[in-house]
């Protein structure tokens, strides 16, 4: 037995695929699809905080230089806003890591639920449901790979439609 994908919830195999305590043989999986839910707006409202979180410290130091010279005040008054609009400007940087790790994770979890759906025993079943893409590309693909794997059907072959669709066509008894 070839182990494709495991995790605390998905294993993979190349006999059988477990999910949440439930095992779906591999013998008995007529087709895979999955299906894209609608976009979460709370992650893409995280993603413009992060975003402004990035930028604000440079736009207000842009501003406190543009405002020292527009005020044309002595030298010391104008060093002095240039100056701390600089530290404020500064100030980003040993944020930006964390910010920018933070932006990437929040688009590798990516902003949809996906789902992950089987034809088994004749009848739809929900395999997997997350809005990890990550996670989810992973097992997706570790069932591409197990389907495929599997022993071929005399005179059929395994085939994966033009969505991502994973199937293999019954041999007639």
């Amino acid at each position: 037995m070839i182990t494709y994908y495991d995790d605390r919830s998905v294993q993979v195999t190349s006999t059988a695929i477990h999910v949440d305590g439930r095992t779906f043989p591999l013998a008995e999986i007529g087709m895979v699809w999955h299906q894209r839910g609608s976009r979460s707006w709370r992650v893409l409202v995280g993603r413009g905080a992060l975003g402004a979180a990035l930028a604000g410290p440079l736009v207000a130091a842009v501003l406190g230089v543009a405002l020292a010279v527009w005020l044309h005040r002595s030298l010391t008054v104008t060093v002095a806003i240039v100056g701390a609009s600089v530290l404020v400007g500064l100030a980003v940087g040993p944020l930006a890591d964390f910010l920018f790790e933070h932006l990437d994770r929040s688009y590798a979890r990516g902003s949809r639920q996906l789902e992950m759906w089987a034809r088994w025993r004749g009848r739809p079943v929900l395999l997997l449901r997350t809005g990890d893409a990550l996670r989810f590309g992973q097992v997706y693909r570790a069932v591409q790979r197990a389907m495929e794997s599997r022993r071929p059907v005399p005179g059929a072959q395994n085939s994966i439609g033009p969505s991502g669709t994973i199937s293999r066509p019954r041999s007639r008894p």
